[in-house]
Order: C-alpha cells, then sequence, then structure tokens
C-alpha cells in the first residue's frame, strides 16, 4: 500500500492476533489503534510525541504511536500493555513488580512505561537505574516522581507477591492497581460510544476581543454541522463556577472574550465533518488587555462590582507586627514571584454525555463529581437529581479538574440533539485553557530577637486570578494563614489580593498558594540565619510550633503539630550533607555544592466552613459487604486507603470488601478530592460507617465489642471466647439487609475581621532537605538527593505516603526550575517542560506518625504538603552552593548565572 493512498485496509499482527483492519497509510497509528482495532489501552496525551503515553512496539522497538504513520506498521508486529500483559512472561512480573511498588499512581503513563521497560527487559541489558531512565526518558509522568517507577522495573525479575490484606497502616497493593498495569483501566476518552458526536469549541485568539458572528445557520446547513452552539442556545444559566459569590465564568463569551482561548461558540458533527471545516464566521475586534496585576488598577473592568479588578482579599493579624518589628534585633525582607504554572497531567479533558428521557448522564474525568453535577444542572436548568456524573479514572488531576471545562459542551449538546455526544481537550487546548496555579508578587519581612526567636512578621501578597475567579478566593484567603509557615510568631499581619486580568483563569494547584507563599517564608528564614551566624535547621527548630503554642489565627492544637519532629528527623542527614558539601567545595571552584532545607504546613480541608463527606455501606442478604465510596480517587490511593480504613472500623479483610465507586446516581457525596481532605475527612466517615455497620451485626448476634466478624461467602458468621454463630440478616429492604449512612465535617470556626478562628481541625508538617551542585559558570542545577520527613499522624498505607512525597517533590522542582506557562506561547510540552526521569534524584522519606485527635486512627491529609517546602529548599541550596539568591521564580540557568553575578557585584 502506498503512504499516499487516500483510504483502504491496514493489516498487522496485533498482541500476537492477525487483524486487517480500515485505516489511511497517512493515519495516525495511534488513532487506528484505539479506534479501529480497540487497542484503548494506548493512551493519547499530546499526538506531539512530547509524553510517551502511546508508547507502543513495533517488532520489539518503542514507538510513538502518534508519531508512527499506519502505513508503516504494515505487516508488522505490534505490541500494547494489554496484550503484553496477558501474553508475555517478562510483562507479567513487570506488572505484579509495578504494583509492589505503586509504581502506578493516576495510571495514565503507565501504558507507555511498561511497553518501554519491556523492550529495555528483554534486550538483556545490565539493569541499573541509569539504563532505565535511558530507556523510560521519552516517557512523562506528572504524578509518581518517578522513583517508584525505576524501583519497579529494577526489580521485575523479583518474586514477592503484591500485599493484597491488610487494614491501618499496612503496604496494601492499590486496590484500583491491577487495571492500570494491565491495560485495562478506562479514563475519560476510552468510553464514549463509536458513533457519539463530536464538539468543538471556537475560542478567542486574542487576549481581549469584541466579536459577532455571520450566519451560522448557513454554515451548519452547507457544512453538515448537527449544530452550532452560542451563548444563546444555553438551556438554562450561560454560567458556571465553584464558589458561591463568584460565580462568573460564562460557557460561552457573550460580545467581548476576556481571555486568549476563551469559548465564544461551539461546532457539533461527526468527526470527519469537523475536520473540513473551512473558517467559522465571526469577526474579531482585538482590544487593549491587561496581562499582570500591575496594570489591573488602571485597566477596563473584567467585572463591573469589583473595583480596580481587585477580585477579593484576605487578611490576618495577631498582636502589633509594625510595632515589634521597630524592636526587633534582626530583620530581613525581599520581593519574590512565581509565574503560572501549568498543571500538565498527562490525560486531557475529556467527556461523553447523552440525553436519558429528561435527565442528563455524562461520564467524564473528574475531581469533583458533585460540583460537576450542580455546575452542569445550572447550564441546562435542571435539577440537580436530573443530572447524574459518572467518573472515568482520572489521569491526573492537582486541583484543575475540580472546574468544569468540557462538561458544559457535551452536555449542553446532547441534550439539545438527545444524541450522545463526545469531546476530548487537544494537549494545546488543555494547556491554553485551563486553570494555572497562580502568579505571585510577594513582599515580606520578618524579625527576631537577639536570639534568633521570631518576634513579628508581615507579609503582603498579590495572585494573578486571571480573567474569572474559579478557586482564587480559597487562595487569597488560605494564603494568609499559612504565609508564617509552621513557626511561632507572635506578631503577624499578612495581606492578600486576587487580581484579575486577561488571562486564562488560574485555580487550584496542589496549595492554593501556600507554595508560592513558602518561597519567600523560607528564603527569608535562610537569610535570617546568615544575620544570626546561626545554623539554618536550628533557627526553624528553635521557633518550630509545638503543641499548645497559639497559631497566627489563634488557633491551639493539643496534639498533631509535629513540624519539630520532622526536623529532628533530618537532623543526621543534614549534618552529614553540611560537612560533606564543606569538603567538596574545598576542592572545587567552578561547580559548587549546596544543601538546602525548608519547612511547611497545610490545613486539611476547606478554610472556615463546612466540608462534610459521606459513606454509605451495606451488607447484601447474601452477606456481601459493600462500600458505596464517593471520594474520587485521581491517582492519590483514596479508593485504597479508605477502604482499609473501613475495613479496620468493621473488622473485616479488605479483600472481602465490595467497592462501589463515585458515580452521584450510587454514591453519596464525599466532597471533592482536593485540600487534601479525603484520608482526613472521607476516612472519619468511612471509619464511622465501619463501626456503625460492625455495631448492627455484633447486635445481632448478640456479642460484645470484641468478637470476630467472618465473611463466610454465602453469609456471615460471629465469633467470641470460642463460640462461632452464624449472623441471621433481616429480610433485605431494598439494596440491602443491613444498611448505614454516616457523615464527618470537621470542626472548624469561622475567622473574624482579623482573621482570628479555628480554620481547620488538622493541619499537617512537611521538611525538606536538597543536596545539589551549581556550576558557577554557566548557571546549571544539579539535584543530587531529597531527604524528607512528612508528619502524617498515621500512615493509613506507608507505601501510598512514600509515593505522594515522591510526586509532591517532582512537581516542587519543577516549580523551581523549569515551569512557566507563558499565554499564547507554551501550549505544548515541548514549549512547556516538566520534570522527566533524569530530573528526578534519589529520595529518602522519613515518615514521622505523631497522631492526631480528629484524623481517622490519628491519620491526616499529605497531597499538598509534600510540594510545599520543595521549592524553598532548593532555593536555599542554590543561595548556599553559590552565594546568590533567586528571587523571581524558575531558577533557570539564565537566572541563576545573573543572580552569581549580581551577587559578585558583576
Amino acid at each position: 500500500m502506498s503512504l499516499d493512498e487516500p483510504a483502504g485496509h491496514i493489516s498487522l499482527t496485533l498482541n500476537g492476533d492477525e487483524i486487517t483492519i480500515p485505516a489511511r497509510a497517512t493515519d495516525r497509528l495511534s488513532e487506528v489503534l484505539r479506534d479501529a482495532a480497540g487497542a484503548k489501552d494506548v493512551k493519547v496525551g499530546c499526538n506531539a510525541g512530547d509524553c510517551g503515553a502511546c508508547t507502543v512496539l513495533i517488532d520489539g522497538a518503542p514507538v510513538c504511536a502518534c508519531l508512527t504513520a499506519a502505513g508503516q506498521a504494515q505487516g508488522r508486529v505490534v505490541e500494547t500493555q494489554a496484550g503484553l500483559v496477558t501474553g508475555d512472561a517478562v510483562a507479567e512480573k513487570l506488572a505484579q513488580s509495578f504494583q509492589r511498588h505503586q509504581a502506578a499512581q493516576c495510571g495514565i503513563c503507565t501504558p507507555g512505561m511498561m511497553v518501554s521497560a519491556v523492550a529495555l527487559l528483554r534486550s538483556g541489558v545490565a539493569l541499573d537505574e541509569e539504563a532505565v531512565a535511558d530507556a523510560l526518558g521519552g516517557v512523562l509522568c506528572r504524578c509518581t516522581g518517578y522513583r517508584k517507577i525505576i524501583d519497579a522495573v529494577l526489580d521485575a525479575g523479583g518474586d514477592a507477591v503484591p500485599l493484597a490484606e491488610g487494614g491501618v497502616g499496612a503496604r496494601v497493593a492499590r486496590l484500583d492497581g491491577w487495571p492500570k498495569v494491565s491495560g485495562t483501566e478506562r479514563f475519560g476518552d476510552d468510553v464514549a460510544p463509536a458513533d457519539a458526536l463530536v464538539v468543538r469549541v471556537i475560542r478567542s485568539p486574542y487576549h481581549r476581543a469584541r466579536f459577532r458572528f455571520g450566519d451560522l445557520e448557513s454554515y451548519a446547513q452547507e457544512n453538515g454541522l448537527a449544530l452550532v452552539m452560542t451563548a444563546a442556545d444555553v438551556p438554562g444559566a450561560n454560567l458556571f463556577g465553584v464558589i458561591p459569590g463568584f460565580i462568573d465564568q460564562p460557557v460561552f463569551a457573550e460580545r467581548e472574550a476576556l481571555y486568549k482561548g476563551e469559548p465564544v461558540a461551539a461546532v457539533v458533527g461527526a468527526a470527519d465533518v469537523l475536520d473540513t471545516l473551512p473558517d467559522f464566521p465571526v469577526v474579531w475586534e482585538e482590544l487593549p488587555a491587561n496581562l499582570t496585576p500591575e496594570g489591573a488598577a488602571g485597566s477596563d473592568l473584567l467585572h463591573r462590582d469589583r473595583a480596580e479588578n481587585v477580585m477579593c482579599r484576605g487578611y490576618v493579624a495577631r498582636g502589633d507586627a509594625r510595632g515589634a518589628m521597630e524592636d526587633a534585633a534582626h530583620v530581613v525582607s525581599g520581593a519574590f514571584s512565581t509565574g503560572f504554572i501549568e498543571h500538565a497531567y498527562i490525560e486531557p479533558e475529556a467527556a461523553w454525555a447523552r440525553r436519558v428521557g429528561d435527565r442528563m448522564e455524562l461520564t467524564c474525568c473528574t475531581q469533583a463529581p458533585y460540583m460537576n453535577r450542580d455546575g452542569v444542572a445550572g447550564v441546562l436548568g435542571l435539577p440537580v437529581t436530573d443530572v447524574r456524573i459518572i467518573p472515568t479514572a482520572t489521569g491526573g488531576g492537582f486541583g484543575s479538574k475540580l472546574d468544569m471545562s468540557t462538561h458544559p459542551f457535551v452536555a449542553m449538546a446532547a441534550w439539545l440533539l438527545n444524541r450522545p455526544v463526545r469531546m476530548t481537550y487537544t494537549r494545546s487546548e488543555s494547556i491554553a485553557t485551563t486553570t494555572k496555579r497562580h502568579p505571585s508578587e510577594v513582599q515580606m519581612e520578618i524579625g527576631t530577637d537577639a536570639t534568633g526567636r521570631i518576634v513579628a512578621t508581615r507579609f503582603e501578597g498579590r495572585f494573578n486570578t486571571g480573567a474569572y475567579s474559579s478557586w482564587g478566593p480559597t487562595v487569597a484567603n488560605r494564603v494568609p494563614i499559612h504565609a508564617s509557615g509552621p513557626y511561632l510568631t507572635p506578631n503577624y499581619e499578612a495581606k492578600s489580593a486576587g487580581i484579575h486580568t486577561n488571562t486564562v483563569s488560574a485555580g487550584a494547584f496542589r496549595g492554593f498558594g501556600v507554595p508560592q507563599s513558602a518561597v519567600a517564608q523560607e528564603q527569608l528564614f535562610d537569610m535570617l540565619a546568615g544575620e544570626l551566624g546561626m545554623d539554618r535547621l536550628e533557627i526553624r527548630r528553635r521557633n518550630a510550633l509545638r503543641n499548645g503554642d497559639p497559631t497566627v489565627t489563634g488557633q491551639v492544637f493539643d496534639t498533631g503539630m509535629g513540624i519539630a519532629e520532622c526536623f529532628d528527623a533530618l537532623e543526621p542527614a543534614w549534618n552529614r550533607a553540611v560537612a560533606e558539601a564543606a569538603a567538596f567545595n574545598a576542592g572545587s571552584d567552578v561547580v559548587k555544592r549546596g544543601v538546602g532545607i525548608a519547612g511547611g504546613w497545610y490545613g486539611c480541608g476547606n478554610t472556615s466552613m463546612s466540608n462534610p463527606s459521606t459513606i454509605r455501606a451495606g451488607v447484601t442478604a447474601a452477606g456481601e459487604v459493600m462500600l458505596h465510596q464517593g471520594a474520587v480517587d485521581i491517582g492519590q490511593g483514596s479508593n485504597t486507603v479508605i477502604t482499609q480504613i473501613f475495613a479496620t472500623a468493621l473488622g473485616v479483610p479488605v479483600s472481602q470488601i465490595t467497592l462501589v465507586s463515585a458515580d452521584t446516581d450510587l454514591t453519596p457525596d464525599a466532597g471533592k478530592t482536593s485540600a487534601s481532605r479525603q484520608t482526613f475527612i472521607t476516612g472519619n466517615a468511612a471509619r464511622l460507617a465501619g463501626e456503625a455497620l460492625r455495631a448492627q451485626l455484633l447486635r445481632l448476634g448478640n456479642m460484645g465489642a470484641e468478637a470476630e466478624i467472618t465473611l463466610t461467602g454465602d453469609g456471615i458468621a460471629l465469633t467470641e471466647d470460642g463460640v462461632t454463630q452464624r449472623v441471621v440478616l433481616p429480610e433485605a429492604e431494598g439494596d440491602y439487609a443491613l444498611e448505614v449512612v454516616e457523615s464527618y465535617d470537621p470542626p472548624t470556626l469561622p475567622l473574624d475581621q482579623n482573621g482570628q478562628g479555628a480554620p481547620y481541625a488538622v493541619f499537617g508538617t512537611a521538611a525538606q532537605m536538597v543536596e545539589l551542585e551549581v556550576d558557577t559558570a554557566l548557571g546549571t542545577v544539579k539535584l543530587l538527593k531529597f531527604t524528607a520527613a512528612h508528619d502524617v499522624g498515621k500512615a493509613i498505607n506507608p507505601l501510598l505516603v512514600e509515593g505522594q512525597i515522591e510526586g509532591g517533590i517532582a512537581q516542587g522542582l519543577g516549580l523551581a526550575l523549569m515551569e512557566e506557562f507563558i499565554p499564547g506561547r507554551t501550549e505544548n510540552l515541548h514549549d512547556y517542560l516538566i520534570p522527566t526521569i533524569g530530573d528526578v534524584p534519589p529520595i529518602e522519606s522519613h515518615i514521622i506518625e505523631t497522631g492526631d485527635a480528629h484524623g481517622p486512627y490519628g491519620a491526616k491529609g499529605l497531597g499538598e504538603h509534600c510540594l510545599i517546602p520543595t521549592a524553598p529548599a532548593i532555593l536555599n541550596a542554590i543561595a548556599d552552593a553559590s552565594g546568590a539568591r533567586v528571587h523571581h521564580l524558575p531558577a533557570t540557568p539564565d537566572r541563576v548565572r545573573a543572580a552569581i553575578l549580581a551577587a559578585k557585584g558583576a
């Protein structure tokens, strides 16, 4: 078959089967394998060869299927993850190793990683970390930090069986892990019916522009479109958002677009029709735009009721910060900034929708099914009970998949046409138009007494929240609470403001603004240590909050404030690393070694507001235990952790719990997967449900609290003092013979006008140190090792804890050294850089378990905490190595080199 043949068939051997499938020779092999051959384990993350998720083997060699023409596979042998795991002994053992090491988190990169690893293992090359990194270097992962993946490949010849049982504290294999490592997991773009129509959005090419349409009806008829949608077609409110009082984003702009990429219309039709459409009939008039907070006050208002384009402000004050600062023995201050940061999950946003009578069903990748349900209902003008959200596996989220993206477009089209409709963002569309980490501009000063104890801190931060609010109010209110860091600060004043600009909206991203404030606060701590001639670890430990100390909001914790223990855990590594760096630097003129340290803290859950989760559980007439768990697992492990908590409370093995995962028709609202809340809040609801169901069973058998529950396969038996009896279950009413529904809402209090109150029931704390080298002639930074200590209260699953720490550190080093989204310029994964497998050094984790009065079995959340200290630790290590301090991120080689020259007075 010639490569320019317009249509035809391709014959190849796919996973051992000889097949002939319809395809043009020039089609992407990835699309042909997925759409014609049904190989949905081939994932498409970028269609540019940047992410490697689509890697397959052709005649044993790994290739990016998205860059390979289908004609190149003619007559050849193609292998994908699913085929390898079921038919190749090497791949089967590799899959078991991935399970043992929890090397698959969200799972979207796992096919590319495993296929690449199989090629390496088959080659017979001697395995070491360098060989693994070289073989897997073309595949990007945003969740794991790569270390567990390297461990899994190096251990691929092992025979240990992944741990399948165990309650709280056990390193149980991820309960949803096998579908990820076997290639059977299905994500947002994998599940739409073949006959679904496709939606494509028409977006503004300018940062700000007026627009008017031509003849849309004629355009639709002449081009065979099923539908053209604009603001006039929205059945309900042309508005959505996430925080009451800040619901301000239209589905389609009306008359004026406020940022580059804002939707103004959408076309719906068959994919081949959309591929050949002429230009959409819209005329643009570019308008002056403002992209930074600096010019916001004098620019046109983006929202009429927000003077000077200020979305909202945050404020916390305690004591007399200004007066105490004047009396301080030592004062340091500085200005620091960070840019837009892209979430860069490997799975682009995807959804499909269908109308079922007078109800809407929407299947999507998401972090917040109930929030999505309410948002879609508002757009369609339906009661929330008439919308069903069915989450697929979610290939990474980190905050951005809390917001709606594809949802309103597919829901509107399916509702209006009464046909299935699907949509998947392109990589450029995903990066250009979804929410980002807020850029920050921070001014901060800290004062101490002569002994190095903090007497006052003052903070002021401006955050670019973009054209619409998204989670901007959360950032503006959370940052002033956290900007002190986990340190005793008797006199404190912190102000923040979210500022509207003509950019894509900034929203939730792992830390809700706290990583940005930590960049300032932790660098100033190092500067204070220099002023005082004090060890940098010691000044932190001296000021660390302890149980019984008031935070800057006046909150006092009797248990769970574990930052001092985190610093203590780092001391041996710190002393070693500092000595080794001094010895290295004595013999090196250009390359200098540095050691950096930073602390961090994070309040789990919503700030000063109700934040409940609900769990439902039941026992069937046959004695099967069902757990309706609606907390979406985006790779962090909530499916596993919450089941472990429930199983421990009930007193049965994890393997005997049948999990019913998130679905707004089947599971109660467990709240959004964000703010490090699921282990703590939904975990508590699961504990309460397990205890309540256990109490019902024991009461039926008239047994005491210590009785053992056994699920026999055809019923339930109870054993106490050597006596066993079967439980006679009541006749089922509805689904279950026994049923419980339990909720947990953390005890918090509102903040007063000075930000005093109890905003969180639980704070997690962390300390990290990094060893690195700086080439002072080039400004390049080489990371050598991280050592991390995290107080998690109680590690429900230590292996998952380690994975979260490693993944957070990888994202933190991206923030520090390489990542910055520039609207209109970095809208792909080769211009927007994220860490690769070669960028993340070894990580040693210390899990600290101080316990907590509120957490389930003492456990706290973890997701946010593991990123917060990383960037400041790196910046402190750069300064330690080179004498130069970088104030504006990312610390790219040119900025590091410029800082070195400035420090030398050059």
